[in-house]
């Protein structure tokens, strides 16, 4: 069993940069895959990156890419999503996500989810 809460997400101007955090409560955070999603309102979930149970690995959708990074930390059992360059189409739900399957470019297999953490980017 994975229990995932994220945290950090609030109001942000365009431009401007959040660092999203979801703590995982689990025997061995390091059997995982961890992805980062996001569902506007009205909108699909969508993927937005992954990180390997190592964090050597790591997969971004085009629309983030050189804007976000995904890290973790597997001794406090978190995983990070700094996002910079934020724009107001990045404005969602943000949820983590945990997998025991290794492949990273792929959204499917998740079955551990967070309750998700509210970015809105707006002047």
């Amino acid at each position: 069993q994975v229990q995932l809460v994220e945290s950090g997400g609030q109001l942000v101007q365009p431009g401007g940069s959040l660092r999203l955090s979801c703590a995982a409560s689990v025997r061995t955070f390091s059997d995982y895959t961890m992805g980062w999603f996001r569902q506007a309102p009205g909108k699909e979930r969508e993927f937005v990156a992954a990180i390997s149970w190592s964090g050597t690995g790591t997969y971004y959708v085009d629309i983030v890419k050189g804007r976000f990074t995904i890290s973790r930390d597997n001794a406090k059992n978190t995983v990070y999503l700094q996002m910079n360059s934020l724009k107001p189409e990045d404005t969602a739900n943000y949820y983590c996500a945990a997998k025991v399957g290794s492949r990273i470019s792929s959204a499917a297999g998740y079955n551990y989810w967070g309750q998700g953490t509210q970015v809105t980017v707006s002047s």
